[in-house]
């Protein structure tokens, strides 16, 4: 099913929960002189211009990167995920917005690799174009990124992280994260992984958090936003959350400082709140 395009969706609360507790895994990564492997199973296209007939029709980044941008006095680590978005528009305008194979190509150094999946043809397009002069780090392949990951553990690196946030369209994506993750790590058993899920009036989303946190027990962490309370009607995203297995120790308290101040800012009602969980052996 290849009906889902993320330029709807661009920048939104979702993607700012998702990139930055991404951008702050990649610091820590850069934190060791050892090269090391980024891995996007469902990239998308790279980059997103927000003045699009697509982002523009619900115009979601209004709510999300373009708040945050707007914020005064944030704490190092958010406003370091600023600059990020920033260094991709000019003048202080807010006109492209980096999915996270641009985020992840702002942290690379020379010995870093870059492996990019996105099945859909359109997406898939705009993402070698966005990377266009810039192969050498960096490999595209148009494959569904659950079967194509496994050729690419262990990287020979031996360090690695890997990003899943597949678009939950079908109810198997949920099983299919937990599959994923589960043979990745009989592959590659000290990567970080990350997977985005959205919060929804369903039991599918944290049934699979749990199933995660079983895959490993001792070394996880999960972080979630809600930024306003679920409809009436049952229907829609109302928060999302980031399950990560084998996190860099210092994430719990860069979590703990800042998420107050990120969910205050994308509030849309006085029901806007976030978890932070883990077990970090």
């Amino acid at each position: 099913m290849l009906s889902y395009r993320h330029a709807f969706h661009a920048g939104n609360h979702a993607d700012v929960l998702k990139h930055y507790v991404f951008s702050l895994v990649l610091d820590y990564f850069n934190q060791k002189d050892k090269p090391y492997w980024v891995i996007d199973t469902h990239a998308g296209a790279g980059m997103y211009a927000l003045k699009s007939e697509f982002s523009q029709k619900n115009a979601e980044f209004e709510n999300g990167i373009a708040r945050l941008l707007m914020t005064k006095n944030l704490p190092g680590a958010l406003e370091f995920f600023v600059k990020t978005v920033k260094k991709y528009n000019e003048d202080n305008a807010l006109m492209f917005y980096p999915g996270s194979p641009k985020i992840a190509e702002s942290f690379l150094r020379d010995n870093d690799k870059l492996r990019l999946f996105e099945l859909h043809p359109s997406d898939c397009k705009l993402l070698i174009e966005s990377f266009t002069g810039k192969t050498r780090q960096s490999k595209i392949a148009q494959q569904d990124g659950f079967v194509g990951i496994k050729a690419c553990l262990p990287p020979p690196t031996k360090r690695g992280l890997v990003l899943i946030d597949p678009p939950y369209e079908l109810k198997d994506d949920y099983g299919r994260v937990v599959d994923c993750i589960k043979d990745s790590l009989s592959r590659f058993s000290t990567g970080t992984y990350l997977v985005w899920y959205p919060l929804l009036q369903r039991p599918e989303p944290l049934a699979m958090v749990d199933a995660l946190k079983k895959l490993q027990p001792n070394n996880w962490l999960n972080v979630s936003l809600s930024i306003e309370a679920p409809n009436a009607d049952g229907f829609g995203m109302f928060g999302s959350g980031m399950m990560i297995i084998n996190p860099p120790w210092t994430l719990p308290k860069v979590l703990e400082s800042t998420m107050p101040i990120l969910c205050d800012t994308l509030a849309i009602d006085d029901n806007a709140n976030f978890t932070l969980s883990h077990n970090i052996s």
